[in-house]
């Protein structure tokens, strides 16, 4: 795995956390109103959520949602498909050529299985798409995955663990199918 998971216990819950969520809301719902051709406005609202620079090559087709937005890094070249969804509580990298297809779901946090943990606290860890990767329509990657320069993640996957470098990988959990 990419990094350890850890809980994020509730206790942990500040005010500028839950102040963190509803900033992203808001720039999200302001974001998926916006003309999917007016590609600066969107790269700004973008900025805005994330809190960083977005290079003039990004390009991302609303709707997108994010439930954080300022642990979310974009490189250059990538290409965000409609319907994302970036839950980016624990960190989410995505590297420079990276494309990410419709209805895709990056989830860097979750809930513990076992109930008494689940009832103290979230599970979070980052995700990290290295540099030209493709996650195909409808994948999920899910939080403390790293996944390797080039390799390409089927329609529909479930990515539980690391991928290596140059594969393809599919199905749930996703698995290597080939090399690229």
């Amino acid at each position: 795995m990419f990094e350890s998971r850890r809980i994020l216990p509730r206790t942990d819950e500040s005010a500028a956390m839950v102040d963190g969520v509803e900033r992203a809301f808001a720039v999200c719902e302001r974001l998926n109103r916006l003309p999917r051709a007016d590609q600066d406005a969107i790269r700004a609202a973008v900025a805005e959520l994330t809190s960083t620079d977005i290079h003039s090559s990004v390009r991302v087709v609303p709707p997108l949602w994010s439930d954080h937005g300022r642990a979310l890094r974009l490189g250059e070249r990538v290409f965000v498909n409609h319907g994302c969804t970036i839950n980016d509580l624990g960190g989410i990298s995505i590297g420079d050529d990276v494309m990410v297809g419709p209805n895709v779901q990056l989830l860097s946090a979750g809930h513990p299985v076992d109930p008494a943990e689940r009832r103290a606290g979230v599970v979070v860890a980052r995700i990290e798409l290295g540099r030209g990767v493709w996650i195909g329509a409808g994948a999920t990657v899910l939080q403390g995955v790293s996944i390797g320069e080039d390799s390409v993640v089927a329609a529909g996957a479930v990515v539980t663990r690391d991928v290596p470098a140059r594969v393809l990988v599919a199905g749930v959990p996703a698995r290597v199918v080939r090399s690229l």
